[in-house]
């Protein structure tokens, strides 16, 4: 499977940077940084109506490159100034072509929270993370065991960092509850097949607790899934191909919320 194969791959990449510079350093660093205060990715994402985290990607494994040009600063900052109330940005260099400086760049730039998305297998990257200015992580259920998600949680919450952790099936929704998860983020698309299903995150709905954050990953294309979602009380969606494909984002933006009639030709 596609995502074991990334786990394995990013255990090799942690290793590698854990010879440059060692847990305890970046345990350091992050002692002398301000803490956040309220969690800013958790506030952005509880708010009355829908939020939208908006992506910064340049490929993934399932559809190779997706945009050959790639001003990832200026795209944020047209996801911020579009009303966006989160960014994603992709670190994982090798199947997303993402890179650290990405995110360190965006996130002195941008006014709204950023979350890091990677794959998460080491706590290292969590201390990273905070370094690299992230309000948030993303951490996957099918590659941590239960009692490593739980560690992971609270380690991300004592550096003042939100932790979306993402799951696929009912097991995996039972398993971030029991861990503590205050995000759940549910995947529509299948990662042995890599097919998409906006439903997943419908179906998989009511075994989140309402106190919990709910968000839809994958697949959102138009407002009436936007509309499907709003239906089944999800709070937020995660949005990356559709947004990154768009040649105008801000108009993008204002379409996915049903603010702009006719889609962009």
């Amino acid at each position: 499977m596609i995502l074991d194969q990334i786990a394995a791959d990013t255990r090799l990449r942690v290793e590698a940077k854990k010879k440059e510079i060692s847990l305890e350093e970046v345990k350091r660093d992050t002692q002398s940084m301000e803490k956040n205060t309220g969690f800013p990715f958790e506030t952005a994402l509880r708010k009355p109506d829908l939020s939208f985290i908006c992506e910064v990607k340049k490929a993934s494994p399932s559809k190779g490159i997706i945009a050959e040009e790639f001003p990832y600063l200026q795209i944020a900052k047209e996801y911020d100034e579009a009303g966006a109330d989160a960014i994603s940005c992709l670190t994982e260099p090798k199947y997303f072509l993402g890179k650290d400086e990405y995110l360190k760049e965006i996130a002195k730039e941008v006014k709204i929270p950023v979350l890091r998305k990677d794959f998460v297998v080491d706590e290292y990257q969590i201390y990273e993370a905070k370094i690299l200015g992230a309000s948030a992580v993303l951490l996957i259920c099918a590659i941590l065991e239960e009692e490593q998600l739980k560690v992971y949680l609270q380690i991300a919450k004592e550096l003042g960092l939100s932790a979306l952790v993402e799951a696929h099936d009912e097991k995996e929704i039972k398993q971030a509850v029991r861990a503590g998860a205050k995000i759940i983020g549910v995947n529509n698309r299948n990662l042995k097949d890599f097919s998409v299903n906006v439903g997943n995150s419908t179906n998989l709905r009511n075994f989140v607790p309402p106190e919990i954050l709910f968000v839809a990953e994958s697949g959102i294309k138009g407002p009436e899934d936007i509309a499907a979602l709003r239906k089944n009380k999800v709070d937020a969606v995660l949005i990356g191909e559709t947004m990154m494909r768009s040649p105008d984002k801000a108009k993008m933006l204002r379409f996915l919320k049903g603010e702009e009639h006719h889609e962009e030709s």
